[in-house]
């Protein structure tokens, strides 16, 4: 399941988006991120699991640079029980893109 960024943007300017968990590493993170995603990097997901907001029944979207750290992601996530892994469509690619789009 995916989700496009004018899509969360919609939902995070409405209030109503749901988790959103950034991947990438810290620098990355720190460069620019989707507004009120919490950081994990993909490697600290199985430790860190107590720090995603929400609980494991609510949606959760994951994203990285380009896809690859967020699906693994998404396989520990659902490891530790969380099944509404929702993917951001391009990723961070795509949400800086989408943002453009907007802005213009």
């Amino acid at each position: 399941m995916s989700i496009t960024g004018p899509e969360l943007l919609a939902r995070i300017d409405a209030g109503n988006a749901p988790a959103i968990l950034d991947v990438r590493s810290g620098k990355e993170f720190r460069r620019g991120h989707v507004p009120g995603a919490v950081h994990i990097p993909f490697t600290a997901i199985g430790s860190h699991a107590w720090e995603i907001p929400g609980s494991p029944d609510d949606p959760i979207v994951v994203y990285c640079g380009l896809g690859p750290r967020a699906w693994i992601a998404g396989h520990a996530l659902r490891r530790h029980g969380f099944d509404k892994v929702i993917y951001l469509k391009g990723h961070m690619y795509g949400w800086r893109k989408a943002r453009l789009r907007v802005e213009m």
